[in-house]
């Protein structure tokens, strides 16, 4: 029996202060980046992951499919932040049928939402290392509002939305694509959104915690307006080390620090949670992506708070692509802010 190959996607990261769009293909030898575009929103676009602005946020996407030229209609997004629950949990062995028929009585009793306003969905990892007898499953449930206007903005564009996923689960396709780690290496990724920063913690390339902190790059850059009283343009330019005038140049210095330590020790926080809760070797290795991780010193900010090597992530690093059609220093610039995109490209029609 041949089976059809399964159809490639288009990423679409829908972001706070951004949207970005990446197409890859794939063939014997890995990825291949076909397409890649991004473009700026509104401050007030989105906010809190509702999407306030529909009309500016449908015609970015549409300028983006139209300035990359990108054929595939089909999409893969993501959400996060206070929409998105993501819990992992240990239930007695079962198969995928009897755990569909029974999860929603299983969240209900993790899940902060009215089961009949959430979508729920599930994998499973076999069984719990330390206890062989029940099965580790990772369960998520998403606001059904939330989701039903990411779809809405989405067909609007005139594109034809496939797969939901979250952002962290998104950034741990894009690290096993491009990183490789001895089996038993425990490593994070840690994404520095506009609003919101995701913290996810890996072992053998899977899922053990991920968690949302509700702060990001924008509040940093909005003290930088108020205290040089400059528009939002000049104060994203400054944060991630734009020259300034001889007399506010310590004033932003010091305002840097104060917010990146305030970041870091959320970021020290969560780890510290995790490791206090788990069996898991301590972490060897912390990647750094998002828009927040090109704040001027932070990934070293970072590293002396956590006591972690941190490493500002690269997520076209084994991915081919063809230098006439991009310049290598401007994916060395952005990649950063495309690690979820690429994540999300790297799906396929049909995948779970």
């Amino acid at each position: 029996m041949i089976l059809g190959k399964k159809k490639n996607v288009i990423g679409l990261d829908i972001g706070s202060s951004s949207i970005k769009l990446v197409e890859l293909t794939e063939g014997k030898s890995g990825f291949k980046l076909q397409n890649l575009a991004l473009s700026s929103l509104p401050p007030e676009a989105i906010v809190d992951g509702a999407l306030m602005d529909s009309v500016t946020i449908i015609d970015t996407i549409r300028d983006l499919i139209g300035t990359s030229k990108v054929k595939t209609k089909d999409v893969v997004t993501s959400v996060s932040g206070h929409s998105v629950i993501v819990k992992k949990i240990s239930l007695p062995f079962m198969t995928d049928a009897e755990l569909e028929e029974s999860i929603r009585w299983e969240a209900e009793r993790y899940i902060p939402f009215d089961i009949n306003d959430v979508n729920i969905d599930f994998q499973t990892f076999g069984a719990n290392p330390e206890n062989p007898e029940v099965m580790d499953v990772v369960l998520v449930a998403a606001k059904k509002d939330i989701i039903n206007d990411y779809v809405s903005v989405i067909m609007e564009a005139g594109l034809n939305p496939v797969v939901i996923d979250i952002d962290a689960f998104a950034l741990e396709n894009m690290l096993a694509i491009n990183y490789e780690f001895p089996k038993e290496e425990v490593v994070a990724i840690v994404n520095v959104g506009a609003t919101v920063t995701n913290i996810n913690i890996l072992k053998d390339n899977v899922s053990g915690f991920t968690r949302d902190i509700f702060k990001g790059g924008n509040q940093i850059t909005e003290d930088i307006q108020r205290q040089l009283h400059v528009d939002y343009d000049e104060a994203e330019r400054i944060k991630v080390g734009s020259k300034v005038d001889v007399t506010s140049r310590s004033i932003i210095q010091t305002l840097l620090k104060t917010a990146s330590e305030a970041l870091a020790v959320e970021i020290r926080n969560s780890i510290d949670f995790f490791q206090s809760t788990t069996t898991y070797e301590k972490i060897k290795k912390l990647f750094l992506s998002g828009g927040g991780s090109k704040i001027k010193d932070f990934n070293n900010v970072l590293e002396q708070e956590i006591g972690i090597s941190v490493e500002i992530v690269n997520p076209f690093a084994k991915i081919e692509y063809n230098e006439k059609n991009f310049d290598a220093e401007y994916l060395r610039e952005i990649g950063p802010l495309m690690a979820v995109c690429v994540g999300l490209a790297s799906r396929k029609v049909g995948d779970r």
